[in-house]
C-alpha cells in the first residue's frame, strides 16, 4: 500500500479542523450559552464565539488566529512508509499555511526569527501506530498555544493541595489546574487528563483524550464518574468564558490512564481552548478518503 500522493487530502485535513469546528463542540458552546444570561458577559461571550464559528465555516477561514500545532496521529498497516507519510503531512502544512488555513506560527527557538512556512522542528507532531486494518487512518487536533500555556503537570502527593495517590488527589488537583488557568486558556475548555505514566508518555496520553467526542462515555466506570464530577465541580468555580465569570468554564474532561513506576504518581492536564479543533480522515487501499469527523 503506497504512502505518497496524500499530500490534498492532508491539505484538506487541516482545511476542515482549522475553519469547521465539530458539531459536537459546537452543541457544547450553543449548551452553554443556554445556562447563562444572555444580557451578562458570559452569554454575550459565548454568542460572540458562536458568531466566529459561524463566520469561518462560512468563509472557510481560520476559527483562530491561533492556528495551533497539528498534533497527528497515525495508524497504518504493515508495510506503508511513514516516513512517506511524515513528508507528505509536512508538505501539507506548507501548502496549508500558503492556503492560509494555517497561519506562519512557527518560530526558531533560538533565532526567534519565524519559518515562514507553518512548520519546524517539532511541528508538525506525528505519531504512527501499526495496526491490522487495511486503511490508513489520520486523527488529528490543533493545538493551540494560549491553552497549551495553562497545561499543568502533578506529582502526587501535593501536600499544599492535600491530594493524595489516589482518585480523590486527581480530583483536587485537576480543579487546581482548572482555577490556576482562569480566563487565560480561553475558556470554556475540555481538558484532557493523563492519571500515570511518565512526564513524557502522560502528556501524549492526556492531548490523545481530546479527540474524543464531547458526549461520550469513559468505558472505566470510576473514571466516568470522575469526568461527571469534574465537570460539574468545575463549572462551580466561576471563571465562566473568557474568565468573565458564569456557569461554563469547562465543556467537557476526558481521562486516560497509564500505569507508572512505583516511585511516580503524575496527573497530567492538557488544555483545549473552546476551539476544540479536530478532524479524521481513512484512506483505503485504492486511496479512496471517507471523512471521519
Amino acid at each position: 500500500m503506497a504512502a505518497n500522493g496524500n499530500v490534498e487530502t492532508f491539505v484538506e485535513l487541516i482545511r476542515r479542523a482549522s475553519t469547521q469546528l465539530p458539531a459536537d463542540v459546537v452543541n457544547a458552546l450553543e449548551q452553554g450559552k443556554a445556562r447563562e444570561e444572555e444580557s451578562g458577559l458570559a452569554g454575550k461571550a459565548l454568542g460572540t464565539i458562536l458568531d466566529n464559528v459561524e463566520l469561518a465555516r462560512d468563509t472557510s477561514a481560520p476559527i483562530c488566529q491561533d492556528t495551533g500545532t497539528p498534533v497527528v496521529w497515525f495508524h497504518h498497516p504493515v508495510g506503508v512508509s511513514t516516513r512517506a507519510l511524515a513528508a507528505d503531512f509536512q508538505e501539507a502544512v506548507r501548502q496549508a499555511t500558503e492556503r492560509r488555513y494555517l497561519r506562519p506560527n512557527a518560530v526558531d527557538t533560538l533565532t526567534g526569527r519565524n519559518t515562514g512556512t507553518g512548520a519546524g522542528r517539532g511541528i508538525p507532531f506525528l505519531h504512527f501506530e501499526e495496526w491490522d486494518e487495511p486503511r490508513i487512518e489520520v486523527r488529528m487536533l490543533l493545538k493551540g498555544g494560549g491553552s497549551e500555556n495553562v497545561g499543568a503537570q502533578y506529582r502526587l502527593p501535593d501536600t499544599p493541595l492535600k491530594a493524595g495517590r489516589d482518585l480523590e488527589g486527581v480530583r483536587r488537583v485537576v480543579l487546581d489546574a482548572v482555577f490556576q488557568a482562569q480566563g487565560k486558556g480561553c475558556a470554556p475548555g475540555v481538558l484532557g487528563v493523563c492519571i500515570g505514566g511518565d512526564r513524557v508518555s502522560a502528556f501524549e496520553t492526556s492531548k490523545k483524550q481530546l479527540l474524543r467526542p464531547i458526549v461520550d462515555t469513559n468505558p472505566i466506570p470510576e473514571l466516568a464518574e470522575l469526568e461527571e464530577r469534574l465537570l460539574s465541580e468545575g463549572n462551580q468555580l466561576g471563571v465562566g468564558p473568557m474568565g468573565f465569570g458564569g456557569k461554563t468554564t469547562l465543556l467537557a474532561v476526558k481521562i486516560g490512564v497509564l500505569d507508572r513506576l512505583p516511585a511516580c504518581y503524575f496527573v497530567t492536564v492538557t488544555y483545549m481552548c473552546w476551539a476544540d479543533r479536530k478532524a479524521s480522515v481513512s484512506i483505503d487501499e485504492g486511496g479512496e478518503v471517507t471523512w471521519l469527523s
